[in-house]
């Protein structure tokens, strides 16, 4: 599951593709060296792993999302209350709202939520 934790810089670097996919991988390079002050190889070195681990597709010089940036987050999510909280939801959200109160519109919407969950 860690193919889809994204470290700081990967992160950065994701977003790029994401804010302008499809795009050309030399397009991908003018921004990286834009954004992120990087050389070529460095695009293509994290390009190549990130394509490794199923997230972008980079074929015949356009480079694509194989996952969506709210699919990754999902994923990520997923991990988190995995390891953490050994898969508890509610235990994450105890957890959570320990320090940090919820507001009445926070507290419909997870009740909103959890309504539409149960319908299904």
């Amino acid at each position: 599951m860690s193919e889809y934790v994204l470290g700081a810089v990967e992160s950065k670097f994701a977003d790029l593709i994401w804010e302008h996919e499809p795009l050309g991988s030399g397009e991908l390079v003018k921004l990286s060296a834009e954004a992120l002050g990087w050389k070529k190889s460095t695009t293509y070195t994290v390009l190549k792993k990130l394509c490794e681990r199923g997230i972008f597709n980079n074929e015949n010089g356009t480079v694509k999302s194989l996952v969506s940036k709210q699919e990754l987050a999902a994923k990520a999510s997923e991990h988190f209350v995995d390891e953490a909280f050994d898969g508890s939801l509610p235990a994450f959200v105890a957890a959570f709202t320990s320090k940090k109160r919820l507001t009445e519109q926070e507290v419909a919407a997870l009740k909103a939520l959890i309504d539409g969950m149960e319908e299904t």
